[in-house]
C-alpha cells in the first residue's frame, strides 16, 4: 500500500550540440537549421518534456496517464520508477522524499510494453528471477510464484518458454513477474498496445480483476482512451508535457476543461461548430449555431451566470450520442450525409455541415436508417444539457467548473 505525491515535477532533456562532422558539411555562409521538438518548450537548459506536473495519488488508487504520443506520460512514469532523473520538483512515496532513491529501493514494479521476458528462461524461472535477487528462501519463492500464476491463470504454462506463448499469455507472465514481489506501487507502460483488439478487451478485464486482488497502487500509461475510461479511478490527461485535466472518467467526459480534452476523450470525437453564446434580456442563456438556437439547461444557465458570461462568439461542442435527428418544424441545423457507417446496434452518420464533418450516432431501432444513405438531407439539434461552450481564443470551457481545476 502506498500514497504518491508529485509536486511541481519537471523533466528537461539537454539539447545535443551538432557534431563537428555535420558542421563541416554545411556550405560556406549557410546558417544551421534549428530543429525543435514538435510542440514542446525549448529553454536554455534544453527540451522541457514534462512541465510542472502535480498529482496526489491515494492508497490503492488506480491512476491512468493518457494523451497523444510525445505528451510526456511515459517520461512521467519513468521518473516515478526512478529510471529518469527528476530535473526539478519533489516526488514522495508515503511522505518520504525519494528523488534520489535508487529504483531498486523504491518498492516499485513495472510492466513494460514489450514484455521484457528472458527468452532462455521458462515462465517459472522468469517469475522466480526477482525473488532470487532478493535471496528469498526456495519454499517461499515457490509459494509466491504459484500464487501469482493462479491469480493470472498461467499455471499450465509454468514450464514453457516465452516463445511458446501467445501475446496475451506473455503479458500475463510480465504482470506476474511484477506482482510476485508484492510491490507498493505497480507501474504499467502501455502493456496492451501489442495485442489485437480482442486480446486487449480480455486483458483489460483481467487487469480490473487483478486490481481487486492486489494491495497496490496502480499508475497506468496509455494513449488509448478506452483503456483510460474503463480502468482508471481518475484520469490524468496530458498534452505537450503539461497536465490538461485530472478527474474521474465521468468528469472528464461530461465536463472537459478545454477543447483539447473535449476532442481527445470520447469516441467518436466531439462535434465542434462555430457559434455563439447568447445572453438575453432576462438573463437566460442559449447557444446559436447557424439558424438553430438551443436553450440551455438550468444547470448550465447557473454556471454561465456565475462566471458573468456575456453574449460572445464560441466554439459549440456536442458529442455524437447527444445529437438527435428531428424533422419537426423550427430552426434546426441542416446538413447532408456523406458517409453512413453501420455499426450493428447503431449507425454513425458523417454529416457535411457547411464544409465541416459532424458525426451523429443513430440507434438502428429508432428509425428507418435505410433512408439515411449518402446524399440524404438531414436536420438535427442538440440535447440542452449536453452542449459544451468554449472560448475561441483561450479554448477553455466557459462553464469553468471548479472540479475541472482539480489538479
Amino acid at each position: 500500500m502506498a500514497t504518491l505525491s508529485l509536486k511541481h515535477v519537471q523533466k528537461i532533456y539537454p539539447v545535443r550540440e551538432e557534431g563537428k562532422e555535420k558542421k563541416k558539411k554545411r556550405k560556406k555562409g549557410e546558417e544551421p537549421v534549428e530543429k525543435k521538438p514538435f510542440n514542446l518548450k525549448v529553454t536554455e537548459e534544453g527540451v522541457v518534456a514534462v512541465d510542472d506536473f502535480n498529482l496526489e495519488v491515494g492508497d490503492r488508487e488506480f491512476i491512468v496517464l493518457v494523451g497523444p504520443s510525445g505528451c510526456g506520460k511515459s517520461t512521467t512514469l519513468r521518473m516515478i520508477a526512478g529510471l529518469e532523473h527528476i530535473t526539478r520538483g519533489e516526488f514522495y512515496i508515503d511522505d518520504k522524499l525519494v528523488n534520489d532513491v535508487p529504483s531498486k529501493d523504491r518498492d516499485i514494479a513495472m510492466v513494460f510494453q514489450n514484455y521484457a521476458l528472458y527468452p532462455h528462461m521458462t515462465v517459472r524461472q522468469n517469475l522466480e528471477f526477482p525473488l532470487e535477487l532478493r535471496k528469498m528462501p526456495k519454499d517461499e519463492m515457490k509459494k509466491k510464484v504459484e500464487e501469482a500464476a493462479e491469480i493470472l491463470g498461467i499455471t499450465p504454462y509454468l514450464d514453457r518458454k516465452p516463445k511458446a506463448l501467445s501475446g496475451g499469455q506473455r503479458q500475463r507472465v510480465a504482470i506476474g513477474r511484477a506482482i510476485v514481489r508484492d510491490p507498493k506501487v505497480l507501474l504499467m507502460d502501455e502493456p496492451l498496445s501489442n495485442l489485437d483488439a480482442k486480446l486487449r478487451n480480455q486483458m483489460r478485464a483481467e487487469i480490473i480483476k487483478l486490481r481487486k486482488k492486489l494491495d497496490a497502487t496502480f499508475i497506468y500509461v496509455t494513449h488509448d482512451q478506452t483503456e483510460a475510461m474503463t480502468l482508471g479511478d481518475r484520469i490524468v490527461i496530458m498534452k505537450d508535457g503539461e497536465v490538461q485535466q485530472i478527474g474521474t472518467p465521468q468528469e472528464v467526459f461530461s465536463h472537459p476543461v478545454n477543447i483539447f480534452v473535449a476532442g481527445f476523450i470520447g469516441m467518436p470525437h466531439m462535434n465542434m461548430f462555430d457559434g455563439e453564446v447568447v445572453k438575453k434580456g432576462d438573463g437566460k442563456y442559449s447557444v446559436r449555431v447557424g439558424a438553430a438556437e438551443i436553450a440551455l439547461s438550468e444547470e448550465k444557465q447557473e454556471r454561465l451566470a456565475k462566471n458573468h458570461v456575456e453574449t460572445q462568439k464560441a466554439i459549440i461542442g456536442c458529442r455524437p450520442e447527444h445529437v438527435s435527428l428531428d424533422e419537426k418544424p423550427g430552426a434546426m441545423i441542416e446538413g447532408v450525409v456523406d458517409v453512413s457507417e453501420m455499426m450493428g446496434s447503431s449507425v454513425h452518420l458523417h454529416i457535411d455541415v457547411d464544409g465541416k464533418d459532424c458525426i451523429i450516432i443513430v440507434p438502428t431501432l429508432d428509425l428507418d436508417t435505410g433512408n439515411l444513405g449518402s446524399g440524404a438531407k438531414v436536420r438535427f439539434t442538440f440535447a440542452p444539457n449536453a452542449v459544451h461552450m468554449f472560448d475561441p481564443e483561450t479554448e477553455e470551457n466557459l462553464e469553468n467548473l471548479e472540479f475541472m481545476q482539480n489538479q
